[in-house]
């Protein structure tokens, strides 16, 4: 079968994140399964504009981060004219889908979405354009999927969708890759570590208020901060005594700093499932998270705590559980929600092959459940998710 997926930030673009390695798992598993799959994304430095890479995944990069949108449409009518066929396409929507349906020529369209905006709109934009961004133009947006069937990997993510109306929803699982726990010793003094991009919709700022509040009746903890981001500078400046920022580091050595330390935390406003918190228990490392969309479902998963979104509730529920979590770490070798990347290739392609034999988007199909893994039991109860306010909701 001939696959088109269409993805913003492309293959080997410098901003790439989880949506980016999740697309890469699954196609170069497909590609090696015999099926011509082609990703179409924006243009990356330094990168050419057509490649097919070791994986046998064709690569295309045209386009910048807004003109992408344009220049798929410019290529696909271009591949058509060719000749070329493609017998489904994937939309692939960071925010702002790329409106596959309406220029297909019939080619049948799935949509992929970990995770919306809502709330991120406003750490991105200043208002007024934050306020026009999440009530105007994201329901705009999000409303061209009404008759495409959309993948998620979250009931978080579900639920934020069917609030903007859509209901043709199917979840398929995160993946993991197993590795095992690296052969090093726990720190002696109380380490908490942040494994992920520093960026504004992470909210370290909160992370270092309860740090400070930590210390008061834990004078030597300390605080990792792993990896980079644009709000590296300012968090540099605001970092409180016991902050140590590693940078981005390569895999082996994030894995080392995650079994060394005690606790992962997470304070991200929205994640679309937070592969980090498997990961880190994979290194027999407990999450404690905000009670936030995304870590809802990958926190209790994984056996993690969760805390009402704030940091006098995150340093409490720190001091509580780190004695503890020092004296008898976790077992090594619990991915939590997150199942092996054959697992979720299989899985994506089911919910593609069900389109498929459905004739289209246009089709009616249920919605289902790729299995996951039997959750572990939290240490602690999962608070009660409230239910998604109004899109139109004005942003603060």
């Amino acid at each position: 079968m001939r696959v088109c997926l269409f993805n913003w930030k492309g293959p080997g673009h410098p901003e790439g994140g989880g949506a980016e390695v999740y697309t890469r798992e699954v196609l170069r598993r497909w590609a090696a399964r015999g099926h011509d799959v082609t990703w179409f994304g924006s243009a990356a430095p330094g990168r050419p504009a057509e490649e097919t890479d070791a994986d046998g995944i064709r690569l295309i990069r045209a386009g910048s981060r807004y003109g992408v949108y344009r220049a798929a449409r410019v290529w696909y009518a271009a591949a058509r004219a060719r000749g070329e066929h493609f017998d489904l396409l994937i939309d692939e929507v960071n925010t702002r889908p790329f409106d596959c349906a309406s220029w297909s020529g019939g080619v049948p369209v799935v949509a992929l979405v970990h995770q919306v905006a809502r709330e991120i709109w406003s750490y991105e934009f200043p208002w007024p354009l934050s306020w026009f961004g999440r009530s105007v133009l994201e329901p705009r947006w999000l409303a061209r999927l009404a008759d495409v069937p959309v993948l998620t990997v979250s009931p978080s993510s579900r639920r934020s969708l069917r609030a903007y109306g859509l209901r043709r929803i199917t979840l398929v699982p995160e993946g993991i890759e197993m590795r095992p726990r690296p052969d090093v010793p726990r720190e002696v003094r109380p380490t908490v570590i942040h494994v992920g991009r520093l960026s504004r919709v992470k909210q370290i700022d909160q992370l270092f208020d309860a740090f400070r509040l930590l210390r008061r009746s834990m004078p030597t903890a300390r605080l990792w901060l792993v990896g980079d981001g644009p709000d590296y500078a300012r968090l540099r400046k605001l970092a409180p005594e016991g902050v140590n920022f590693h940078g981005r580091v390569p895999g082996q050595v994030r894995d080392e700093l995650m079994a060394r330390a005690h606790v992962l935390a997470c304070t991200s406003v929205r994640e679309g499932w937070a592969l980090v918190v498997d990961e880190a228990a994979a290194m027999g490392t407990p999450a404690i998270a905000y009670a936030n969309p995304g870590l809802l479902d990958s926190v209790p998963a994984a056996g993690g705590i969760l805390v009402p979104p704030n940091p006098q509730a995150l340093a409490a529920g720190l001091a509580e559980h780190l004695p503890a979590w020092a004296a008898a770490p976790s077992p090594e070798g619990w991915r939590g929600g997150a199942v092996p990347w054959d697992d979720v290739a299989d899985a994506v392609w089911e919910a593609c092959a069900s389109v498929l034999s459905c004739g289209g988007p246009g089709a009616p199909r249920p919605s289902r459940t790729a299995s996951r893994r039997p959750r572990r039991p939290s240490a602690a109860p999962a608070p009660p998710s409230a239910p998604e306010p109004s899109p139109a909701a004005p942003a603060n």
